[in-house]
């Protein structure tokens, strides 16, 4: 089950966490976190397993219709345990949106990919950097039952 971590954003395990989904640069961090703290529609939620926090996801829910993952990170010891596809899966139980959005660079795409979501380039936004639309649309047939 996702906890919620705002209140907690100042613990080192929750900006450890952060910082592996943020351009590896201590201002890019710092702007990260401020964000969750001054933006009420940003949540950043973690997974905990045997009080470990394991993994965070970082999200802005605009209603229902739509949520868009601004960032999600697992341990690097823990990765490849299902923990991301597991975070995204309760974001989805708890708002039941028509889309999930996210925005990535190259090395994440396999994951969304691998998670359901279908993935479109958007070029190169920055130099040298390619980025990735990822887009994860509500099952109709699910929506029915």
């Amino acid at each position: 089950m996702l906890i919620q971590l705002k209140s907690r954003i100042q613990e080192p395990e929750v900006q450890e966490l952060l910082s592996y989904s943020v351009f590896p640069d201590p201002d890019h961090l710092n702007r990260a976190l401020q964000q969750y703290v001054d933006k009420e529609e940003l949540h950043l939620d973690g997974y905990e397993d045997e009080g470990q926090l394991i993994g965070l996801i970082g999200y802005e829910s605009t209603g229902t219709s739509e949520i868009t993952i601004h960032h999600i990170a697992v341990l690097p010891e823990n990765r490849f345990k299902n923990y991301g596809r597991g975070m995204i899966s309760q974001v989805l139980a708890k708002y039941n949106p028509d889309r999930l959005i996210a925005e990535t660079d190259v090395e994440a795409i396999e994951f969304y990919r691998n998670t359901g979501f279908v993935v479109y380039s958007l070029g190169e936004l920055y130099p040298g950097v390619e980025r990735f639309r990822c887009v994860l649309e509500k099952d109709e047939e699910q929506d029915e039952d």
